[in-house]
């Protein structure tokens, strides 16, 4: 594969060195005021996927249940289940923002724009992506905070559930209403200025992520678990995509899921999605000095997933293509592990 510049990742990892370098604007009474403009921006956020989502390609792929029962299945229920285990495992050697973070990243939704395309270029069942990547994300405003609510009883750390689901109604949900009711007038806009509004719905992530860094870099969280909580992040979340990875295939296997609807569920059913999970922390968690911590599992997660899901769409596309030309079962190519 050759080379491609990402600049939404380099932004990133500009985005936390802004936050290390100059952290009181955006950090909590700084001169940006974060308490106001993060809300805004995760309302822009969402407003813009609601103005380009439609939902004629949903209605195409409603009909596969076994199929979105698995994706759901793997996004809200096996991968929750492993970020409870692995609270007991990490329990004295993990700081404890970070082991909140393993969770939150585990709780989390499945991408929408990476897990279709993704799905495209693999030669994958797209109408189902679009359906189920876009329910994930629906799903993920209640069952994501049920589920802290539910870790937040254990670990006891402050989360009033009332007043979250609220919160991300008044600034995820009614935004995204607002944006399919602008679809009326600007659905052909979106659609002619597709890269434009993805760079500002990427560009305000990065906000949102500069904003979140810079209260842990001013309150010296790095300081206490900088190398520590980097290496641990990065091993434990390659191994929970792959465990992931492995458990949805051999699903799928049992299940004789098509090679379209296989990778369609396997890219939904292993993604978890740094653009809501941002904006959703920052309601969550907006006034934790540990929030950087706490986002830290995700924002390794992202590329992870990406670069992999990248490389096993390649493969699977050129067995897909060698299948055309030779009239043979796709192999072993296809297979995630």
């Amino acid at each position: 594969m050759k080379f491609k510049f990402d600049w939404f990742l380099t932004g990133m990892f500009v985005a936390i060195a802004l936050a290390w370098l100059f952290p009181t604007p955006g950090a909590e009474g700084g001169w940006l005021h974060p308490e106001l403009l993060t809300k805004a921006g995760v309302a822009l956020i969402f407003f813009l996927h609601g103005v380009s989502l439609s939902f004629a390609a949903m209605k195409q792929g409603a009909m596969n249940w076994k199929l979105h029962l698995v994706v759901q299945g793997s996004v809200f229920v096996i991968f929750p289940l492993l970020g409870l285990l692995l609270l007991p495992l990490t329990h004295g050697w993990l700081p404890e923002d970070l082991r909140i973070g393993l969770f939150y990243l585990c709780a989390l939704p499945s991408t929408v724009s990476s897990s279709v395309a993704l799905t495209a270029a693999a030669g994958g069942n797209v109408p189902a992506a679009v359906f189920n990547a876009t329910l994930s994300s629906i799903l993920g405003i209640v069952l994501t905070p049920l589920w802290m609510k539910l870790v937040s009883e254990g670990e006891a750390i402050a989360f009033p559930l009332q007043d979250v689901v609220l919160s991300l109604v008044v600034w995820l949900v009614l935004p995204l209403i607002a944006g399919q009711v602008a679809r009326r007038w600007l659905a052909g806009w979106a659609a002619k200025n597709k890269k434009w509004v993805g760079v500002v719905d990427r560009s305000t992530v990065l906000l949102l992520v500069y904003t979140s860094f810079c209260d842990s870099m001013k309150f010296g969280v790095w300081t206490k678990h900088g190398l520590i909580a980097v290496v641990a992040s990065f091993v434990l979340a390659i191994m929970l995509f792959y465990i992931l990875l492995f458990a949805v295939g051999k699903i799928c296997d049992w299940l004789q899921f098509s090679r379209e609807d296989r990778i369609a569920t396997i890219f939904c059913g292993s993604k978890k999605s740094m653009a809501t999970g941002v904006p959703m922390a920052q309601l969550m968690f907006g006034g934790d000095p540990g929030l950087g911590l706490i986002l830290l599992p995700i924002m390794i997660y992202h590329p992870l997933q990406l670069m992999i899901c990248g490389a096993l769409a390649n493969r699977w596309k050129r067995a897909a293509e060698k299948e055309d030309q030779e009239g043979d079962p796709v192999g072993e190519d296809a297979r995630p592990l």
